[in-house]
């Protein structure tokens, strides 16, 4: 299964004399700092989604940048005043395009972008098909294609030559598999972020079944489902309470995070997490896969995700100590760490 890694990050802090006021100084300004950036972050949402109103449903805005242009430290809060090593220069594959989990949008990866662009990576964050500012309507989407094609379109453009990494989260996992097996010669690694990374046969759904049920039981007696096209047909989608929503995967994050994701989130299709994905071992069998495990996980219980493992073995196996489901929430340094890391591998 290849080497595994934990990664955590810990502050050291002297309260001796006056060292205390200058730590006292310095929270103030981080605070401060992590307050504009969570404005800044929220305002970006709302202004997407005033400017999604001029597209119709068959195109995805993608937010994040394809310039090789690095933040200044003074720019960046995120860094944390820490300078990339220069051997990142090296990385044969820069690009990164990160998938979303079930109701969420490419705005969910703000921090996560800053970071890796700090690193000199080339990060794109792609609202799948009715999700974030992507206007397609939810209940039209039956199948992981069609929640896919924001991502198929995007690999069809890349020139021959070049490659991409994709990282998915939570059941984006699908979709990502779903990639790797039409499209493996535009992926040079997949990374599965506490991610469906199922097997052949298998629907994104049974992964979450320890926790929400059989995926027969919840069709007939869940509380959460929706019925876009009337009670007297099958549901089209789900989306679950705010109680819920915070409880199964906000447990470790900021507050002001999960108050950002309350007004972003939209419903998820559920034709596409129902369908048994079929995976061959020419294509999807042959991909580099890794996998990064959220230890205090409450949607995807770290005994579920290492049943995931031993199911499907990946090249290699990450951890971060103390995440949530959301880890790039409420532990985004590690988790840049980790895909800065994944990205250097041979």
């Amino acid at each position: 299964m290849g080497n595994r890694f934990i990664c955590m990050t810990k502050k050291e802090s002297k309260d001796v004399g006056s060292g205390s006021k200058r730590l006292g100084r310095s929270q103030r300004k981080l605070l401060a700092e992590e307050e504009l950036l969570h404005r800044q972050a929220l305002s970006m949402v709302l202004q997407q989604h005033q400017l999604s109103q001029r597209f119709d449903g068959s195109m995805s805005r993608r937010i994040g940048s394809t310039s090789s242009r690095r933040r200044t430290l003074a720019e960046d809060p995120i860094s944390n005043g820490k300078q990339q090593p220069d051997f990142l220069e090296n990385v044969k594959f820069k690009k990164f395009v990160l998938i979303h989990g079930e109701g969420f949008g490419a705005w969910c990866w703000y921090k996560t972008i800053a970071l890796l662009e700090e690193a000199g990576l080339l990060p794109t964050a792609l609202d799948l098909a009715g999700s974030g500012i992507n206007r397609a309507d939810t209940s039209s989407i039956t199948t992981v294609a069609e929640y896919s094609r924001p991502l198929v379109e995007y690999l069809k453009d890349l020139p021959d030559d070049e490659k991409v990494i994709l990282v998915g989260h939570s059941s984006g996992g699908a979709c990502i598999s779903y990639a790797l097996e039409h499209y493996p010669h535009k992926i040079s690694k997949a990374i599965f972020l506490c991610a469906t990374m199922v097997s052949d046969g298998q629907r994104p759904f049974d992964v979450f079944a320890e926790e929400l049920g059989s995926a027969e039981l919840f069709m007939q007696e869940s509380k959460f489902l929706i019925y876009g096209n009337g009670k007297d047909k099958p549901p089209t989608g789900f989306m679950f309470e705010k109680q819920q929503i915070k409880g199964l995967y906000f447990n470790q994050s900021p507050s002001k995070d999960v108050a950002l994701a309350m007004v972003s989130m939209r419903p998820t299709p559920l034709g596409p997490i129902m369908e048994k994905l079929s995976l061959s071992g020419e294509k999807y069998g042959t991909s580099r896969r890794f996998f990064v495990q959220t230890l205090d996980d409450r949607a995807l219980s770290p005994d579920v995700q290492e049943k995931l493992l031993r199911e499907n073995p990946p090249e290699g196996v990450f951890k971060i100590k103390g995440s949530d489901h959301c880890p790039f929430f409420s532990k985004p340094q590690s988790l840049h760490k980790i895909l800065v890391e994944i990205a250097q591998i041979p």
